[in-house]
């Protein structure tokens, strides 16, 4: 079964006092790109979050963000106590510019670079997070994965239902296809018939025959036929044998419209015409759904 490339999925966890929150999507794209929103504090983790979505998604964009939320009452941060004094003993230092009273808010303090650093981990809290972040990651990305395989189910539904319009139109080709030349050697007499009656000669029976072999010749459209229906049938397997088969069905797909622009340059007739424009639509809506599959 075929895979869109967009989807969702979210897991979410709670281990010693921190709530853990994962949140993945996907959206289209031609190669695989992962853009991750990590806190600082596993900031390191990058990597193998990243190794971690390259083995199960083949394209698209990912969007993958983790929240941390600390419910013990525990700081995730620390405070740089020698940084932070060293900032107000240089304000204390500047002269007031009207009473000489210097006021210092700590608050904003905090804000200034170098004040707030992430909590560093031991080496017991590290394997841990890793442990609680891998395991929740591989939770969201596999209800990802789900998604993506239940809207690439209705994708594949929807582009064989166009096959099928293909295929109908294509027999109806197939049949209307032999009468074409008849009906050309039909007027072609017709209208010597006509040109020639008042006069006293008549054009050979070869010469009209060799007229009627030119165009039949040039409007055979017997191996687009069988090359579109080739295409068609091959179009059908790879959705049945799934993977990431975006790239491929888009190359089909392309070939599938030269075909039908073939046919229809070849062709003057006007049922074969209309079907190849019934065709041509049904291509195009597949072509439009493909750039959606994995």
């Amino acid at each position: 079964m075929i895979s869109s490339m967009t989807g969702f999925g979210q897991a979410c966890t709670e281990s010693r006092g921190v709530v853990y929150t994962v949140e993945v999507r996907t959206v289209n794209n031609r190669y695989f790109k992962a853009q991750l929103r990590l806190p600082d504090i596993v900031a390191f983790m990058e990597g193998e979050i990243e190794k971690l979505h390259r083995e199960k998604i083949h394209r698209g964009t990912v969007s993958y963000t983790l929240r941390m939320k600390n419910i013990s009452g525990q700081a995730l941060f620390d405070i740089d106590e020698s940084t932070l004094k060293t900032y107000i003993d240089r304000l204390e230092a500047m002269p007031a510019a009207d009473s000489g009273i210097c006021r210092i808010d700590l608050a904003s303090l905090l804000n200034l670079p170098g004040i707030v650093q992430p909590m560093i981990p031991d080496e017991e809290a590290v394997n841990q997070m890793r442990r609680t972040i891998l395991g929740l990651s591989t939770e969201a990305i596999d209800e990802l994965l789900r998604s993506r395989r239940e809207e690439g189910r209705q994708l594949a539904e929807d582009m064989l239902n166009h096959c099928d319009v293909i295929a109908s139109s294509l027999n109806a080709i197939r049949t209307q296809a032999p009468s074409v030349v008849r009906e050309y050697s039909e007027k072609l007499r017709k209208r010597v018939d006509e040109l020639l009656a008042d006069a006293q000669f008549k054009i050979a029976e070869d010469q009209v025959a060799r007229e009627t072999a030119i165009y039949a010749d040039r409007c055979d459209i017997a191996e687009e036929i069988s090359r579109l229906d080739g295409h068609v049938q091959q179009f059908r397997q790879s959705c049945a044998d799934g993977g990431a088969v975006g790239r491929r069905l888009d190359f089909i797909a392309q070939e599938m419209l030269r075909e039908a622009n073939t046919i229809g340059s070849k062709s003057a007739n006007a049922e074969i015409i209309r079907r190849v424009i019934d065709i041509k639509c049904a291509v195009d809506r597949i072509k439009e759904q493909v750039q959606n599959v994995e």
